[in-house]
């Protein structure tokens, strides 16, 4: 009888153990009074490239493609049509060097015409979105010597349904350009509609620069930004804004680099290039893709100004694209590449007086734009860009001492490659190495605690592309699916956790056409008309609108939790908004119930807003269906400092309690 009740005990006392560990293993303590490392204000941020149609055809709301002639075949784009036999009806004549930035102009001879009898129409960039009762601005420049003519201006849909027309009268002007505007109302919607220009009169017309824009563009600006677009950036709240690129920084060769002079002043004198993404993917042809700098460095620098994110310029550092020519400047030849940087650096922080300062001013912004950071090179490898870093780094160091430099540390997260950049990068004590990360979810998954024990005195490091990939790199099959972007909040709550280390952080590529990518996934998906998020956005959003200012403590059995039974987590307080904000992400397949006890504050409110991401893994939003994977938003209760909370399968949650 006694044995029996002995062992009635011990099975008793192994049980209490048993359900204390298991209660004790599902308690996650925040340490909110303990903060060790703050949170930068750039910590997440967007990365712009031009691929993807995302400048021209993209957030650069210019509908007319090729409106200068320069492209390749000139008249591409565009479609002359007349009943009459003119051979020299329109002709492209180039001024070669007379011009070098904007050479070529079409000539329109013409006798006698009436309607419809010669007209060019001109095919926008996958079409031309139209909306009903919107006002569009057409402009053109144009040289007329002799003749009495009209330019009947149409904006067409379908089989010549006509949803907006105005006239152009123009004059004699000899040899002097003139630039000639009318506005049109759309009286409906479409999805692809085109502009066309049909002659009447007599005479010989020069024209160039042919434009139409809408009018709601960002924030109103004539020729400026396509807004829906520019809104999705502006609601992430992003700490930094990174552009041009990206591998158009570096060109296909130093002839097709990016330069950033050649992209600022009178749109009209703005050297037009072809997009190296133009030819990149076989599988992915882009014919028709070309840069008009319309969107420039100015532009740039502005764009990050209205949305609130510090401007991260990257420049070439005198090496071409590895993959595609490897080509480099000589060293004893890079003091141009050197001097970019350095006349960049004047043209954004430079005063009104200085020779940059004065381009920046009468361009309509004298206030500098606080520029502090600026990227030298794009994923640039090998002991050729160190030996080209060391030049740049020793010049803008002796006179923007305050400047801080990004660095490349190549293509991959890991391998030979990157060991050797990454030492070199450190003996050179650089500020910032640009790390880029493009993997299947397994991998951000297994490489949450990457920068748990990076060395904390050293560089800072910027993620400066991520993007979970479905299927694999460079494959037309990559989704942005669910699983993927639960994967990246894994990773991301690794990148907060080590907030002492990892400075910056940002998505890519940012923006892609549903006519018009070369690379999937991507951040945004646009067509003409309509903008998505994806749910690897509403991730990305997530992390950028709780940002936070101090990370705290998350410890499960006093532990980081980056795995432990799928569970990954970060935790930060803003003393703003005097808030704990905690970041968790259920990485399986069940339910998993958690408790959370937030020590440190005597006083916390007593409802916390839950906010939950969660879908199944293949699961997308799209253009047709932006709002398939969202976040919902709830409230619970606080038991005094203790938060239970279900965390549902596979979901990012965010909770966000108020410290009083």
């Amino acid at each position: 009888m006694k044995l029996k009740q002995v062992c009635l005990t011990g099975l008793a006392a192994t049980l209490l153990t048993f359900f204390a560990v298991a209660q004790t293993s599902n308690i996650i303590t925040v340490k909110a009074d303990k903060p060790y490392a703050e949170i930068q204000p750039t910590m997440w941020g967007v990365f712009f490239e031009d691929i993807n149609l995302g400048a021209d055809g993209g957030i650069y709301a210019e509908l007319v493609k090729n409106r200068s002639f320069e492209f390749s075949k000139p008249l591409m784009g565009w479609k002359v049509e007349q009943n009459f036999f003119n051979e020299a009806a329109v002709t492209v004549l180039n001024r070669q060097d007379q011009n070098l930035a904007n050479p070529r102009f079409a000539r329109v001879t013409v006798n006698n015409a009436i309607t419809g009898t010669l007209s060019m129409t001109n095919e926008g960039f996958r079409g031309m979105g139209i909306k009903k009762d919107l006002r569009y601005d057409f402009s053109v420049m144009y040289r007329q010597q002799t003749g009495n003519l009209k330019l009947h201006v149409e904006i067409i849909a379908g089989k010549n349904k006509i949803l907006a027309s105005g006239i152009v009268a123009t004059e004699t002007t000899g040899d002097t350009w003139k630039k000639q505007r009318i506005s049109i109302t759309a009286n409906d919607t479409a999805q692809k509609a085109k502009m066309k220009i049909w002659f009447e009169g007599s005479g010989v017309i020069d024209m160039d620069m042919i434009s139409l824009f809408p009018e709601d563009t960002w924030k109103k600006r004539p020729g400026g930004m396509r807004a829906d677009m520019i809104q999705l950036l502006a609601d992430m709240k992003p700490g930094f804004m990174r552009f041009p690129g990206g591998c158009i920084v570096e060109g296909m060769d130093l002839n097709n680099r990016y330069q950033w002079k050649k992209t600022i002043g009178p749109i009209e004198e703005r050297q037009l290039i072809i997009n190296r993404w133009n030819v990149e993917f076989a599988h992915r042809p882009a014919p028709d893709y070309f840069q008009t700098f319309g969107l420039g460095f100015f532009e740039y620098f502005q764009l990050a100004e209205d949305i609130g994110a510090s401007p991260l310029p990257i420049l070439n550092c005198g090496m071409a694209c590895q993959f595609n020519t490897a080509e480099l400047i000589p060293l004893d030849q890079i003091d141009p590449y050197v001097k970019d940087a350095l006349d960049l650096i004047e043209f954004a922080n430079g005063d009104v007086n200085s020779t940059w300062g004065k381009v920046r001013a009468g361009m309509g912004h004298p206030d500098p734009f606080n520029l502090k950071m600026l990227g030298v090179g794009n994923e640039n490898w090998g002991p050729q860009y160190i030996e080209r870093l060391q030049v740049f780094q020793k010049a803008i160091k002796e006179k923007y001492p305050n400047i801080k430099l990004v660095t490349s540390s190549g293509t991959d997260p890991n391998g030979d490659r990157f060991d050797f950049l990454n030492g070199e990068l450190r003996k050179m004590k650089v500020d910032i190495i640009d790390e880029h990360f493009y993997r299947r979810p397994e991998w951000f998954f297994e490489n949450a605690s990457r920068y748990d024990n990076y060395d904390r005195s050293g560089a800072k490091i910027f993620a400066g592309e991520y993007a979970g990939q479905s299927d694999k790199t460079v494959s037309v099959e990559n989704k942005n699916n669910v699983r993927t972007a639960i994967a990246e909040a894994a990773f991301l709550t690794g990148l907060e956790r080590n907030a002492d280390v990892v400075v910056m952080a940002s998505y890519a590529p940012l923006f892609a056409h549903v006519d018009g990518w070369q690379w999937t996934p991507d951040l945004i998906w646009v067509d003409n008309l309509r903008s998505a998020g994806t749910v690897n956005y509403q991730v990305q959003k997530l992390f950028a609108t709780n940002k936070g200012t101090n990370a705290v403590p998350a410890l499960l059995n006093n532990k980081t939790l980056s795995g432990q039974d799928g569970l990954y987590a970060s935790a930060v307080t803003d003393k703003n908004s005097k808030e704990i904000i905690i970041k968790i992400v259920n990485s399986g397949m069940a339910e998993k119930n958690l408790s959370f006890v937030l020590e440190g504050y005597k006083k916390l409110a007593q409802q916390a807003t839950v906010t939950v991401l969660t879908g199944g893994g293949d699961q997308i939003n799209t253009v047709d269906n932006p709002f398939n994977v969202m976040p919902v938003i709830s409230t619970t209760t606080l038991k005094g400092k203790k938060l239970d909370i279900v965390l549902k399968p596979f979901s990012f949650t965010v909770i966000k309690v108020g410290i009083k």
